[in-house]
């Protein structure tokens, strides 16, 4: 009886379906299978739920909203007010206790590894959820289906996967349930906050993770998106790409998406004799890409001071100040505690960099003072011109001018 059951037609047919599915897919084809669906997954978390949803930095037509609703519903049972609360309270209280998910507040290893968890306990804080979970969609496929029956989405896309490529399809689905954990709540919330390098001196800890954002949209270059938040491109640098921008861009072209803003882009016109409003306002509105170009002027001349110190023979003091060369440009509360005293030490040796780090901070107390009128900043800033052309140090002398030259 039982030979004769296995030998059915029947059972035939389902080892058959096991072994191959309905499309008898090569390994290759399944592997590209899965890379294309959670790259799409990807674009749909990057431009629809960060972009356009939590940042509101472009607005897209109703087509391609509704498909990235829909898709992210079949692929990650994310709800897109739980997901827009977190990452919004994320950066208003970032690199803080309240953080959800920050690497400084919680540590890194809880932020790898425990990523998804802290996302879930904030998702279900009915407080999150009603102070920045505004302006998200509330439609009837919202309150019947995606937020009521998140999790049927999931396994409607398990079914396609078993259908299509029979038992290895729960592998497929379970890198597409892994995928978004692994690369936005880990390497995203995680390294991004913690390992990279850094084009601007934003208030947090973010890193930019990879030049190029490709594996996960564009959203490695997470430095630029905390100092640019409202920003619907994150590459800044000619050699950053953001794919993410590049379909951004598709959609714009196609009449699916009207981006709102971009990294602003400094101008510089005629050198005004004298710094006034118009010019601090300027410097205000692109302070973190002025302060990036003078981060260019202090590592230039560090280089230049290494190679004299080398050329001289004075070793110990070349390796000293190459210890803390790293952390020259930047902000005096973001060197690490035990470095300071090094730092200060090179710098009492090198004279012309210590001028450069000194009028740096004396620079960046322009735009961070709150209690004092535009005029006296202006003052202020005008005052901090003279010095610096009058230092003698040409890098200096040259910012000044450029500051000058400032336009909004």
């Amino acid at each position: 009886m039982f030979e004769f059951l296995m030998s059915s037609p029947a059972v035939d047919a389902f080892l058959t379906w096991a072994d191959k599915g309905l499309v008898d897919a090569s390994a290759w084809q399944i592997v590209a299978y899965t890379l294309l669906l959670t790259h799409i997954t990807i674009a749909s978390v990057t431009i629809f739920l960060h972009r356009s949803q939590a940042h509101r930095s472009l607005d897209l037509h109703a087509i391609p909203s509704h498909f990235f609703r829909f898709w992210l519903w079949l692929t990650t049972a994310t709800v897109t007010k739980q997901w827009v609360a977190v990452h919004r309270k994320h950066h208003a209280k970032c690199e803080t206790a309240e953080d959800p998910h920050s690497p400084v507040a919680h540590g890194i290893e809880t932020v790898l590894l425990r990523g998804r968890e802290l996302y879930a306990a904030e998702a279900a804080n009915a407080e999150t959820l009603k102070k920045y979970g505004h302006n998200t969609p509330n439609d009837w496929l919202e309150n019947r289906l995606y937020t009521p029956h998140a999790t049927l989405g999931i396994f409607l896309m398990l079914a396609i996967d078993l259908a299509l490529f029979g038992a290895i399809g729960i592998t497929v689905w379970a890198v597409q349930m892994v995928w978004i954990p692994i690369t936005a709540a880990g390497i995203i919330n995680g390294l991004g906050h913690w390992w990279g390098y850094r084009n601007f001196e934003a208030a947090d800890a973010s890193t930019n993770v990879s030049p190029w954002g490709i594996l996960i949209g564009g959203e490695e270059l997470h430095n630029n998106h905390h100092t640019y938040p409202t920003s619907a491109k994150l590459s800044v640098k000619p050699y950053e790409f953001d794919i993410g921008w590049g379909y951004i861009r598709g959609l714009e072209m196609l009449g699916l998406a009207t981006v709102r803003k971009v990294p602003p882009r400094l101008t510089l016109g005629e050198v005004k004799p004298v710094a006034d409003v118009k010019t601090l306002e300027a410097i205000a509105a692109h302070r973190y890409e002025l302060m990036a170009s003078y981060a260019r002027e202090v590592r230039a001349a560090c280089a230049t001071e290494l190679n004299r110190l080398k050329g001289d023979g004075q070793q110990a003091a070349a390796e000293k100040l190459a210890r803390v060369r790293k952390w020259l440009h930047r902000d005096e509360d973001k060197v690490p505690a035990n470095l300071r005293t090094d730092l200060a030490l090179a710098l009492a040796d090198n004279p012309k960099l210590g001028k450069l780090i000194a009028m740096r901070e004396e620079l960046r107390q322009v735009w961070t003072k709150t209690n004092v009128s535009a005029e006296q900043l202006a003052h202020e800033l005008q005052a901090w011109c003279q010095k610096a052309e009058a230092s003698g140090i040409q890098a200096l002398q040259e910012f000044s001018r450029k500051l000058r030259a400032a336009h909004a």
